[in-house]
Order: C-alpha cells, then structure tokens, then sequence
C-alpha cells in the first residue's frame, strides 16, 4: 500500500518538477495502457487458483499440480507472445500518439509499446502468484512484489533527475515487472515449492487450451471488466478531450478513486481466501459471520477515508500539483462517495471469484461493461472528465452493488437486507461525521501549505483516534462482533 501511494501519489510532484502538464498526461496515459493489457490473461489467473484449489483434496496433490503447471505455463507464454505481437502489428496502423492526442510527445510512440509489451510479456508470472495463493504463500510473493517496487521507483527518481525523459520512466517501470516475473518463475518458485523442480516439457493440446480458455472466460469477462472500469476512462478522455489539463486532472483525481478502490481490493483477498474455504467445506455459520464483519470492516475503512479526503482535498491538491493543475471538487466528490457506496460490493466481487460463481461474474460484468461503454462514449464527448465519472460509478453502482453483491449476500447471509441497512448506516454516519470533524479543524486552524496540511492532517486523525478508541477495549470489540454477527 505503502509503494503504491508513492508511486501514484509522492512521485507525481516530481514528476511535474520536470515535466510539463502534457508530459505528465502522457505519462497517465501510457501507464493506463500498460494496466488495461493486462486483459491479456483472460482469466486463467483466477481459473488457475481455482484448478490449485481444487487440487489440495486430492490424495495426490502435488503431481496434479506440477502437471497442470506445466501446461497452463505453455498457453501463458504463447498468450504474451501472440499479444506482444499483435500489439506491436496494431502500432503500425494506428499510431498511440496520434489515437491518443499525444503527437508533441516525441517518445510516446516507443514508450506506449514498452509499457504495453512489457506488460503482456510478464503475465506467465500470474501462473505462479495463483500458486502461491492457493499454497498460503500469498505474503511472500507480495514481499518480492515491493522489493522489485521500490528498486523501479528509484530507477524512476534516477531517470528523470538525470534525463528528464519520457522514455527513461517507463523503461524503469517496465523494468521492474520484467524482474519480477523472472525471478518468481525462474527461482523462488521452484525454491518454495520443491515439487516444481519435477516440471518437464510437456506438449500443450490445442483442446486442452480451448477448455481451460472456455473455464476461464467468465473470470475473464470480469477481469476485463475492473481493468476498463479502471484505466479505460483515462484514454477515453484523453482522446476525446483536446484540453490537455482537463486530461492530467482528470488522471490525477482518477488515482485518488482508483488507489481508494485497490486498497479495499487488497482488504478482501485474505477475506475472500478464507470465504472461498469455508464455502468449499461447507461451514455455513462461519462464512456468514466472516462475511458480516468483513463487509462492516470495509465499509467502515472507505468511510473514514473518503470522509478525511472530501475534506482535505482541495489543499492536498494544490501542493501535490504545485498549483499547475485547476482543481474540480464536484468530480472529486462524484468518484470518491461513488467508490465509497461500491466498496462493500468489493468483498462480494471477491468472494465470488473465490468461489468459482463463473457463470455469475460472466452476465453481471458483462452486463456492467456494456453500460460503462454506452454512458462514455455517449457523455465523455459531451460532459469531458465528469461523463467519464458518471460512466464509472453509475455501472458500479447499478450492477456489482445493485446485483452481484445482493445476490451474493441474499445466498450467504439469513438477514440481507437489515446487514445492507447497517452498512448504508455506517456511511451516511461516518461520512458526515468526519467531513465536520475536519472542517472544524480548517476553521480552528486556518492557513496553507505544507506544513499546515500536515498539521491538520494528524489533528484530524488524532481526532478519528479517539474517537475509536472505545474499540482497543475487548469486551465492547466483542459485542460489536457478535451483533454485527447476529444481524446478517
């Protein structure tokens, strides 16, 4: 979490330190491309886990594992190939700075592809995260992701304090994932779970790789569908949009939407891990009360944070910005309490993965992709970044929270509906509370700048501190478990 707020957030005012406004949305642009090939996978991540998970109830585990792993390896190696290639074919067509606006960038065009191929190529790496999952070494490969971070970061810091280039930025990202992946694949792998070093050479059959794609097109469909509803708006706006600075504010406030949304993403995957457990063992009692409290937990997260950032935005977006990009509070206030209504929907999108609900992640995604198509390509070109913010939250809103997640919760939980009031309680209390809490503290202590932001900042959580500090006190803890418990 850590890395990631420095890389989408500490690193931008660097970044405008010695790049223009356009270099900067040109810099958005190509990451967001290099995230949404991502949809390259087409679901065999999810599939896979799912295939390992299955494994472990059989006498003979490790050999059905290590031959599975072998094969699906061959289909992810040929499927980053194939899109490699298909990406660099497509490029000499259209051109990404020509299609995206970006033609006074001169090293868009070559820093567009080594994102994107980058990134495609690294993906047989996600082979062996769903191996680690299902093997409870998730921690692990989690700790090697923030090494390789925190080293491209750096690489980052070095290439544009040296150069100033476009290019030199994304070659350090790139760079990153791309060690990443081999060293998972080529060493920690086979040192962590011994029973790799048994892989040999093994031929894939084209039906074998047809039903594997078949499994796993609905996590596909889903997969697709979050990476669009994340990184496609900023390309829609940018080629839509001709005001480059609308472009960057549009990308800047986006991260702020989006990094709240991957936080409460990272919240569910231990969640989802054990619901996926105890759906599978059939531990009714457990998953209910795991869910309940999890979904309460989430909530009460995104709350506090969307309340703190609706508060101290406007400061915090003119020092993160330097003052170089205008600010829009409406369309900060439309992604951050849409991101907040949606994230108890999060855990349910989660625990379906996890579950293996194939065929309903594939009409409810499906169903949210075609909405979040239709509502940008007709706003976007009328309404600018604010069509692409309602696009976003209104096909969030009307299909994970509206069907999946109460699908998902009227299967789980004996009490739904009064478990969704709570939720929506905890929100519209939340929320209010420590949007007057902070401006309070603006009121008491008025100024600007660094330093005052600080200040403010650590009084309003010294504030929220106390405020929950009821909760370090056992019993009280336990009674709020147990009657959140006892209402789902």
């Amino acid at each position: 979490m850590l890395l990631s707020l420095t890389q989408q957030i500490v690193l931008v005012p660097v970044f405008l330190h010695y790049w223009s406004v356009d270099t900067l949305g040109a810099w958005f642009a190509i990451m967001a491309a290099g995230n949404l090939v991502l949809v390259a996978d087409a679901g065999i991540h999810a599939w896979s886990l799912n295939r390992f998970l299955s494994f472990k109830s059989s006498d003979d585990c490790d050999r059905q594992t290590v031959s599975y792993y072998g094969t699906a390896l061959r289909l992810y190696l040929w499927l980053a190939a194939t899109c490699a290639v298909l990406i660099l074919l497509a490029a000499q067509f259209v051109h990404p700075s020509t299609a995206l606006r970006f033609s006074n960038q001169p090293d868009f065009d070559i820093a567009f592809l080594a994102m994107t191929v980058g990134a495609v190529l690294a993906l047989p790496a996600n082979l062996a995260v769903a191996l680690y999952r299902a093997r409870g070494l998730y921690g692990r490969v989690v700790g090697i992701q923030c090494c390789t971070m925190a080293i491209a970061q750096l690489g980052q810091l070095v290439g544009i304090a040296l150069t100033g280039s476009l290019l030199v930025v994304v070659a350090a990202y790139v760079a990153g994932q791309i060690v990443y992946a081999i060293y998972i694949m080529a060493y920690d792998a086979r040192r962590q779970l011994p029973f790799l070093r048994e892989l040999r050479q093994v031929k894939l059959s084209w039906p074998w790789a047809v039903s594997q794609l078949r499994g796993a097109f609905p996590f596909g469909v889903m997969n697709i569908t979050e990476l669009v509803l994340a990184y496609a708006p900023v390309l829609l706006v940018s080629a839509f949009v001709t005001d480059r600075v609308l472009v960057a504010q549009w990308a800047l406030v986006r991260t702020i939407a989006s990094l709240l949304r991957g936080l409460c993403v990272q919240m569910t995957l231990p969640l989802a891990a054990e619901l996926g457990h105890d759906y599978v063992m059939g531990m009714k009692e457990q998953l209910r009360s795991l869910y309940s409290r999890g979904s309460l937990l989430l909530t009460l997260f995104a709350s506090v944070v969307t309340s703190g950032a609706i508060v101290f935005w406007s400061d915090f977006f003119a020092i993160w910005t330097h003052g170089t990009i205008p600010d829009n509070p409406v369309l900060m206030m439309t992604l951050l309490i849409g991101t907040c209504v949606g994230a108890p929907s999060v855990l349910a999108l989660s625990y379906a993965n996890y579950s293996n609900r194939g065929y309903l992640l594939l009409w409810t995604k499906s169903l949210q992709l075609l909405i979040f198509l239709l509502l940008s390509l007709t706003l976007i070109p009328r309404l600018g970044p604010m069509g692409a913010a309602v696009a976003v939250i209104s096909s969030d809103t009307a299909v994970q929270s509206g069907i999946l997640s109460t699908f998902m919760m009227r299967e789980t939980l004996q009490h739904p509906m009064r478990h969704a009031s709570i939720l929506i309680g905890v929100m519209a209390t939340v929320v209010p509370a420590g949007a007057i809490m902070g401006e309070a503290i603006r009121y008491l202590l008025p100024g600007a700048g660094v330093a005052h932001f600080v200040v403010e900042c650590a009084l309003w959580l010294v504030a929220i501190a106390l405020l929950a500090s009821p909760l370090t006190n056992k019993p009280i803890r336990t009674r709020l478990v147990e009657a959140a418990s006892h209402s789902a």
